[in-house]
């Protein structure tokens, strides 16, 4: 069983963006991470895709969710103003495979590095807290 948490690909610079940030999109290096996600991921099984609302998440997930013909699930405890409520749904989806694409301004990562477009393995039986890095 595997829990992924995925953090959104690269979307440019949050202070040049006009207009609300939800609808930020992710950019063309934010795009070639989102694709890269497809292959980073081939080697777990993955039942279910759920994502912030925001459009920076959802984008980031797209291709996966295609490539493995999932719906991304939209969650709003996943949202930006609302990262002290993720834990509650890693916490629902124990014993699922599934993949959780958020914010990187997580609290309770007591200071590790989450980068735009990398994925945490939460749970899975042979290799816990691995770190997937980013395509460059």
């Amino acid at each position: 069983m595997s829990l992924l948490l995925h953090r959104h690909a690269r979307a440019g610079d949050r202070e040049k963006w006009e207009g609300d940030d939800r609808v930020r999109p992710i950019d063309d290096r934010g795009r070639k991470q989102a694709q890269a996600l497809v292959d980073a991921l081939a080697g777990f099984a993955i039942d279910r895709i759920l994502s912030s609302p925001y459009l920076r998440c959802i984008e980031s997930v797209e291709p996966l969710a295609e490539a493995r013909g999932l719906e991304i699930e939209l969650d709003e405890r996943l949202s930006a103003h609302r990262l002290d409520d993720v834990p509650e749904v890693l916490e629902e989806l124990k014993g699922e495979q599934a993949v959780v694409c958020t914010h990187g301004e997580l609290p309770w990562l007591d200071g590790r590095k989450f980068k735009k477009g990398s994925t945490w393995v939460l749970s899975e039986e042979l290799e816990p807290g691995r770190y997937i890095k980013p395509p460059a």
